[in-house]
This record gives structure tokens, sequence and C-alpha cells, in this order.
């Protein structure tokens, strides 16, 4: 993972991480806790001089609390769009989850579904 990330912003690529944090509103775990893994990601990804532009997340799950910003909606994405001039004609979403392309597709973000366990490096390979 760090390798692929790695090439990908020595290619001038911005690394915005997108994701679901349901557990928050079942209950599960807390806004610190997930604050703390990606203080954790963020530390080891550095170590291999690898920056996030932005992590985003979205509390929200619908059997408690609706939000638009919950993929696929795609507000989270648009967000990120808006807030680090990002080009989304040149910008991709990769993701394991059908769920992932379609936030993409609404922010007009092309789309890359991967294995769970598939390669990061092969894709991020394919894109350059």
């Amino acid at each position: 993972v760090p390798k692929a990330l790695k090439l990908l912003v020595d290619s001038g690529y911005k690394l915005v991480v997108i994701t679901n944090q349901a557990g928050i509103a079942k209950g599960l775990y807390t806004h610190g806790d997930v604050a703390e893994i990606h203080d954790f990601l963020k530390s080891e990804m550095a170590r291999h001089r690898v920056e996030f532009t932005d992590i985003c997340y979205s509390p929200y799950h619908d059997d408690y609390s609706k939000s638009l910003t919950r993929k696929p909606g795609s507000l989270m994405l648009e967000r990120a769009i808006y807030l680090h001039d990002i080009d989304p004609s040149v910008s991709y979403m990769i993701g394991d989850k059908e769920r992932d392309l379609e936030a993409g597709r609404g922010a007009g973000v092309k789309g890359i579904k991967m294995n769970t366990n598939g390669s990061l490096l092969e894709v991020i390979q394919s894109i350059l």
C-alpha cells in the first residue's frame, strides 16, 4: 500500500480517503476512536513520505440517522473536490464496493473496483 500510494503522490495526485463509519451511529465506537485510527494511518504513511490531502468520514447509518454524506451519496467527495481544488475529470475513486463507485460517479469521478484483498499497486500502475 505505501509503495502504491507513493507512486500516486509522486505523480501529482492528491490522496483523499472517503469512508463510511456507521459504527459511530450504532454506538460501537466513537469519533475519537476513528480519529485515533486516522492518526495512526497518517503516521504510518508519513514514514514512507506519503501524505493524505484529507480523510473524510460519515458517522451515520440509515437505521439510526440519515445523511447525504454517507456513500453511495457523493457529498463527501464533492466537498473534498471543492475544498482541495481537485479536478474530478482526472480523478479516481478506488473502492471494493459498488457504493464506492456510485459515490464517485455522483461526483464526476472515474471509479475502479478492486477486490478486498486485491493488489492496490496493480490498480495504481493501471492508472499511471
